[in-house]
């Protein structure tokens, strides 16, 4: 069984697909214990039966519509044009802009490729510091995943409810909570961005537009959160609702209305956002099955029974999970982390008296940093990649704003009122 284990974690470290070692170790573990392996393809097709599961394709499909059309170069006019008074303001525009994307996306390399080209040049132009630059761009990049829409978010939710331990997880319970220790996170970046801009001059004449223009521009993109967030909470839309709703009007906006993206070009955008919404939910079916057979074995137990043998207190055991989610969040991306680890940790987690909905936004708000983290965060080699820079100029461009969000991930870890706060908890 151990050689087996081994093996099947070489061929992880050797690329083979995650999905498949996830599989392989399920069916091992459902061979043992003498079920039939069909029991697999019965966890998989489960899928089907999470009404809230077609949020996942609808949301990407939306984002990345709004990724090949103007709006993003439109949202960095506004929010230039509205700001551009401040000290600073366009790298405000940079973190507001990117976050904005990201949440919608839910892929921070994404933010990073798409408005870096957009962003990097302009702040350059305005007379920041090339470090600066290289770490505000960078760190933005995943500043979103903790507002709603965020697949991440969407998909911590999925995987808690089947986890069926402790109070009820849902999803528009977790887009409240993930609010304020968003806002947290941006709010003292910007903090840090308009100190670290104090010297320069005001950046009003870098404006594309005038503020009356770029509202006109952007008035189609304006209304999707109020569509989102309005719709779920004043009870006219379930999640799932919302997102078909927010899928149908960016595509009639960005397809019929503006005409950025022709019907020729449609089929590859969906191509590429189904790819990924297929990659998320192949591993994200073969890990319920994984998760059962842990179950089933009694892992999660076990694992608790460990930790409180050698954890003496809840700070002690929130301490060293934010330390072991900031090294999971440098070695495997955030989806594939969800399902792998949610199942084990949540249930020691609440042995501990942490909320469910507080696990989630300590999971996320760390693996968004882990991220940016040395020695192998990912947004790390992608800036690296885009802006054809060394990684130790990404290591020392990231490093404060690495501090700070470490610094928010503290405050969100030991002071649960800011993600219950709003959920009533």
């Amino acid at each position: 069984m151990l050689l087996i284990a081994l093996g099947l974690f070489l061929l992880a470290l050797l690329g083979a697909p995650l999905f498949a070692i996830i599989a392989a170790g399920a069916l091992l573990g459902y061979q043992r214990a003498e079920i039939d392996l069909a029991a697999l393809a019965v966890e998989v097709f489960r899928l089907a039966e999470m009404p809230v599961l077609l949020a996942i394709p609808l949301f990407t499909l939306a984002g990345y519509l709004l990724g090949e059309s103007g709006a993003p170069r439109r949202l960095v006019n506004l929010t230039q044009a509205l700001f551009g008074w401040l000290p600073g303001s366009l790298a405000a525009v940079a973190l507001v802009a990117c976050a904005f994307f990201t949440a919608f996306t839910g892929a921070s390399g994404v933010t990073i490729v798409a408005l870096g080209a957009l962003l990097y040049p302009a702040l350059q132009q305005a007379g920041y510091d090339e470090h600066f630059n290289l770490g505000l761009i960078t760190t933005s990049g995943s500043l979103g995943l903790l507002f709603a829409p965020s697949l991440p978010l969407i998909l911590y939710g999925i995987v808690a409810q089947q986890t069926e331990v402790g109070r009820g997880v849902g999803i528009d319970q977790l887009f409240v909570a993930g609010l304020l220790p968003g806002l947290l996170m941006l709010v003292l970046l910007l903090g840090y961005a308009f100190w670290h801009s104090r010297r320069l001059p005001r950046e009003r004449k870098t404006a594309a537009v005038g503020p009356g223009r770029a509202l006109v521009d952007a008035a189609w993109e304006l209304p999707l959160p109020f569509i989102v967030l309005g719709g779920i909470y004043s009870g006219y839309f379930a999640v799932s609702e919302a997102a078909a709703v927010t899928a149908l009007y960016v595509l009639v906006v960005e397809v019929v209305i503006l005409r950025e993206i022709t019907l020729l070009q449609l089929p590859g955008i969906v191509r590429q956002a189904m790819v990924m919404v297929g990659g998320i939910l192949i591993i994200l079916g073969v890990s319920l099955a994984s998760t059962n057979v842990l179950i089933d074995a009694g892992v999660p137990e076990r694992l608790f029974d460990w930790v409180q043998a050698h954890v003496s207190s809840r700070l002690t055991f929130l301490l060293w999970l934010n330390l072991f989610l900031l090294l999971l969040g440098c070695l495997l991306d955030i989806f594939s982390a969800l399902v792998l680890v949610v199942p084990l940790i949540l249930p020691v987690a609440v042995g501990f008296n942490v909320d469910p909905l507080h696990l989630g936004i300590i999971f996320l708000a760390n693996m968004q940093i882990g991220y940016l983290t040395p020695p192998v965060g990912l947004n790390l080699f992608i800036a690296s990649y885009r802006f054809d820079q060394p990684i130790l100029t990404l290591y020392r461009a990231t490093l404060p704003f690495l501090l700070l969000l470490l610094f928010c991930v503290l405050l969100i870890t030991y002071w649960p009122w800011l993600s219950l706060g709003l959920v009533g908890g």
